[in-house]
């Protein structure tokens, strides 16, 4: 039962301290938040958050852009910001101004506009809005925001938004050394390809989110797809990228590119990691997506792969190769809140193997749910743990599609549990969890997993007031445990059954007793209330007789 306790542990992480992996600081796609820095004993940062997140050149005429200066470690604004928002594409200046804002959490609508002849594109974008009279910003007045409208996000790729805090706390106040923020959107563009055909062709569509491609190329002996963009693949830009995205969209009634297959991808001729390639076949009603999320831990193993000769190489090469049709093995998970998750893996995977699971996340309606955090535990036959991931570091599943591949050594009843942290840079205050048994067989084998049956859980309503209590600090631990002990031992409150742990600890960890006074508010349900006391019992701090 040890895995739904580290799932729960989320719940103090996320209340306590920000949760950030290696992708949340650098180049982004729809929002990106910028490393940290110290302000008056603040660690303060800035974040930029674009609507719509999946902003496709030619589809819609304006955007939003959301600028927020805040504390990272309170979750909380300064106010009376004044900016200088400046923003590039490939170290072209697009767009420089002042702005105010008085809470901290600035709004611009971007105008994009392609006609411009000056040598020097900034030249061409105008400003519009109301300015305050002290900073000289443009800010919010009612409900205008202010306008920028030039030649930005006219062209996919990689937009740097570069945020200068230059006063905060007043429109007066002037910082000593102005704070510089640097956050990367990605902006996609669609380009048009076929595949030649005896009686017509196949249409392609390749949306880039990071540079134009080209050389684009259908091998009909491998049924494979290439194409090409530019791309500097020195460790020092490496370092920078969080991600580089691309997706190639085929339509569904192409069999090579069909649901049923399997497919391997290639970067400058090196096999990506199963998690870097994900098919999506529920976003449109006409075609299949496959997605290249090359992330930037991928990027270093590949220049590692093909050493340091490769380090001079400015394009990035990409082949896609179908492998001919797969069967898997799935069942799907229910969460508190009704969203759902299905996890497949390919029936040539069995016990023995390191089995990729594909993990598919949805909302209460069905439809994909993108941009998700999640964590996720999985516990052996015996009850102990094997895997964990996602909890000192949020896994993110921007398209709504994840792998975890994990080592499982033997047939048998495997458990596992899920956590939904957050969406994109944003985390939840209150994660949701879901978690269910499920059979691992041999290499091969069909196998038809059948509901998880509820264990049973009898609590009565009045320990609610007895664990508020220890949780504001009323009643002692000992006595707490104590109580409980009593209360499991003579059958007053039944929980499922858990192995009795040997230990002689008597060391409570905080995250439990926050369980405790969380369940007492309401705030989560009987199940995750007792799996604190299973991680006691199995700890060895709480004996059952």
């Amino acid at each position: 039962m040890y895995h739904k306790i580290i799932i729960l542990t989320i719940l103090l992480g996320l209340a306590c301290i920000p949760l950030f992996s290696d992708d949340v600081f650098g180049h982004g796609l729809g929002a990106d938040q910028a490393p940290p820095i110290d302000f008056g004993g603040m660690l303060v940062t800035v974040s930029t958050v674009m609507s719509p997140a999946d902003f496709t050149v030619g589809e819609v005429d304006r955007a939003n852009l959301k600028v927020r200066f805040f504390d990272q470690n309170t979750n909380t604004n300064l106010e009376s910001v004044t900016y200088r928002v400046q923003i590039f594409q490939a170290g072209e200046l697009l767009a420089r101004e002042i702005f105010f804002d008085k809470d901290g959490e600035l709004n611009i609508q971007i105008r994009p506009q392609k006609e411009c002849f000056e040598s020097q594109p900034w030249r061409c974008t105008i400003y519009q809005g109301a300015r305050e009279p002290i900073s000289g910003g443009l800010y919010e007045r009612g409900s205008g925001v202010p306008v920028i409208q030039g030649p930005i996000f006219i062209k996919g790729g990689l937009y740097n938004i570069s945020v200068v805090i230059e006063g905060a706390t007043s429109p007066k106040t002037l910082v000593a050394e102005p704070l510089e923020f640097n956050t990367f959107v990605s902006i996609a563009q669609d380009q048009y390809f076929s595949i030649p055909k005896a009686y017509g062709a196949i249409p392609v569509t390749i949306k880039t989110y990071y540079d134009d491609v080209s050389n684009f190329e259908f091998k009909k002996s491998d049924k494979s797809i290439s194409f090409q963009m530019p791309f500097d693949w020195a460790p020092d830009y490496i370092d920078l990228v969080a991600v580089v995205h691309q997706e190639v969209r085929v339509p569904k009634s192409y069999e090579p590119y069909s649901i049923e297959n399997d497919f391997v991808g290639y970067v400058d001729g090196v096999q990506v990691d199963n998690r870097a390639l994900l098919v999506d076949p529920y976003s449109s009603e006409t075609q299949n997506i496959i997605h290249f999320l090359i992330t930037g831990s991928e990027l270093k193993r590949i220049n590692d792969v093909l050493g340091s000769d490769h380090y001079d190489s400015k394009e990035m090469f990409f082949k896609l190769v179908p492998q001919g049709q797969t069967t898997e093995n799935s069942f799907s998970i229910t969460f508190e809140n009704g969203y759902k998750a299905n996890v497949a893996w390919k029936r040539t995977y069995g016990a023995g193997n390191n089995i990729p699971f594909e993990l598919t996340f949805f909302d209460d309606n069905g439809e994909l749910l993108k941009d998700i955090n999640y964590a996720i535990s999985l516990s052996d036959p015996n009850g102990q743990q094997i895997y964990e991931a996602g909890i000192s570091v949020r896994i993110k599943a921007p398209e709504g599609i994840d792998t975890q591949t994990i080592y499982i050594l033997s047939e048998g009843m495997y458990s596992m549990s899920l956590a939904l942290t957050g969406t994109g840079i944003t985390n939840w205050e209150n994660s949701v969890f879901s978690d269910t048994t499920f059979e691992i067989g041999k290499a091969g084998e069909v196998l038809e997993q059948s509901p998880t049956p509820t264990a049973e859980t009898s609590i009565p309503g009045w320990i609610k007031n007895n664990a508020g209590w220890w949780a504001d600090g009323q009643i002692d631990d000992g006595s707490f445990v104590s109580g409980i002990q009593w209360l499991i031992t003579n059958g007053v409150m039944t929980i499922p059954p858990t192995e009795q742990g040997t230990g002689s600890g008597d060391v409570i960890p905080g995250w439990i007793k926050n369980n405790a006074g969380w369940w007492a508010d309401g705030q989560i349900d009987d199940n995750s209330f007792v799996s604190g006391l299973q991680w006691l019992i199995s700890n060895g701090i709480m004996k059952i007789s």
